[in-house]
């Protein structure tokens, strides 16, 4: 899928920090499987690209809560969503949810 399909253009330098961020923790994820050394970009989906399980996003959200507090509730971003909108998820939606529940200021030192 495309950017546009995900209704962003280029990565805010905000975002892009986050991405930077994000990407580690999903690289301890991938760790365990040896794919470490998958490609990360904000199109990158959890499902078809990550093969990430839902272990996997339990385990990725406790490296948000640890790294982000409680600002950020992956849990909760993802409560309301049907099965096929978690299968489409990237990692640019995540990306976006994060920088948008960053207090202001904290997005800003982002930069």
């Amino acid at each position: 899928m495309t950017a546009e399909a995900h209704g962003a253009g280029r990565p805010t330098p905000a975002e892009q920090t986050v991405l930077h961020e994000v990407t580690g923790m999903l690289r301890e994820v991938l760790g365990e499987y040896g794919l470490d050394d998958a490609e990360i970009t904000m199109d990158t989906l959890f499902h078809d690209d990550l093969q990430l399980e839902s272990i996997d996003l339990v385990t990725l959200t406790a490296s948000l809560r640890e790294h982000y507090g409680d600002t950020v509730n992956f849990a909760a971003f993802i409560a309301d969503r049907g099965l096929e909108e978690l299968i489409a998820l990237t990692v640019g939606d995540l990306v976006r949810h994060v920088v948008a529940s960053l207090p202001a200021e904290s997005a800003a030192e982002a930069v």
